[in-house]
Formats: structure tokens, sequence, C-alpha cells
């Protein structure tokens, strides 16, 4: 997808996470440890300024003070970070900023905080008991995201093993595929790219009803996906 649909969809990600900030904060958030809702909205809101930083300052050292504790305060400052994300990013996507992996552009901080919130804003109605469906375009965007950057940073982190062979995804319902590791895959998985989305996410199991489909090597391709946390 281009900057431009990234960043409209970031805009209503963006949104879409601030109304659950009506809702309990004091829910618990299923997959991010002992967080809850207000403590998801605090990282949230932290990292949209500190990927602002990276495109305005030219680094990656912001430390936000931490946030309001009041519910109307935490609201207020988790817009007035949007709006500053939001002006930050509003610029040529190819124009240089201080990123954590390539490419070294504005663009590369769209991509990530539009799919940074797309999976906290899932979180974020899961833990208030209604989670709606993600996009299947800006999903399959995640997808690569995950392979393209993510994983490559764990696995240099010592988070994850490099793997030894090629595990293919395919998008059921997008019809796109993406490969993960080197050489011919040896597997391929398939499933709707929401779901995929959520399984690098660790948000789904894989084994989960029968919602993902295997050809070839499955055993192997399920060492490849258990290698490690894909995602941070």
């Amino acid at each position: 997808m281009d900057s431009p649909a990234l960043l409209a969809h970031l805009r209503r990600e963006l949104a879409a996470f601030r109304s659950c900030l009506d809702g309990d904060l004091s829910a618990p958030v299923e997959h991010c440890g002992d967080w809850t809702l207000r403590e998801l909205a605090e990282h949230l809101g932290g990292s949209n300024l500190w990927a602002a930083a990276a495109v305005t300052e030219g680094h990656g050292d912001l430390r936000p003070d931490p946030a309001p504790r009041e519910p109307a305060a935490l609201a207020r400052w988790f817009e007035d970070g949007c709006e500053t994300l939001l002006a930050a990013l509003d610029s040529d996507p190819d124009r240089p900023a201080w990123t954590f992996h390539p490419p070294h552009t504005v663009g590369f901080w769209i991509r990530r905080r539009c799919l940074e919130t797309l999976v906290h804003r899932w979180d974020a109605e899961l833990a208030l008991g209604a989670a709606r469906p993600l996009d299947a375009r800006l999903a399959g965007e995640g997808v690569a995201e995950v392979l393209d950057t993510l994983a490559p940073r764990q696995v240099a982190r010592g988070r994850a093993r490099a793997p030894q062979s090629a595990l293919r995804l395919r998008a059921t319902d997008t019809g796109a595929s993406w490969t993960y590791g080197p050489g011919a895959p040896v597997a391929t998985l398939s499933g709707t790219a929401e779901r995929l989305l959520l399984l690098l996410w660790g948000r789904m199991p894989l084994d989960d009803g029968g919602r993902f489909g295997w050809e070839g090597d499955e055993e192997a391709g399920r060492r490849l996906l258990t290698a490690g946390p894909l995602t941070p």
C-alpha cells in the first residue's frame, strides 16, 4: 500500500482507538501481559510521540512523560499526541528520518504507526468485548511488515532464530502471498489476511478451529513459526 493510503488508515485507526478510551480503562488486555487498557493507551500514545520525534528531531531517544491518570486527561493527552504524530507525518514520504530499520524515511513511520495502531486498536476493542474486523488489504500489509521488518529485527536482537528454510503464507481472501526464509518454500500456510496477521502478532493460536490450512511439510512450517516471536 502507498503512503497516502496508509496515512488515511492511520487516522481512522487512531480515532477508533481513541473511542475505546471512553470505556473501562481497567479492562485487562489479553495479549499484552498484565496491561490494562489504560496502560495500552499510554504505550501507544507514548510510541506516537517517540515516532514523531524520530521524524522531526532525527533521533530515537525521546522518553515521553508518563500519561495522566485521570480518564479525561488521558484521553486529551492521547488526542494531542495523535495530532503531533499526524503533523510530523504530513510530509514527503521519501524525506529522510531516523528509523530503527530501513528505509530511513518518513514513509517508514507512516507504515509502522499505521500497523502498530491497527493491532492495538484490535487489542483495545477485544478488551472491551467488541473487536471489529481488520481491513483485509491493511492486514496483508501488516503481514508483509512482520516478514520484511519486524522478524529480521527480532532475529538481529537475538529474540528469534534465523529461518533455515522458507515458509509461504497465503491470504485466502485477497490472494496475496509472502515468503519468509531462504530458498523455495517447504510449506504453505493459508488463512485470511486478518488471521495471518493476528497469528504472527501472537493474538491467535495456530491450532484455532481449522482457521488455517497447510500444504507441504507442515512440521517444518510450524518449526519456522515457533523459532521465537517474530514481533516485539
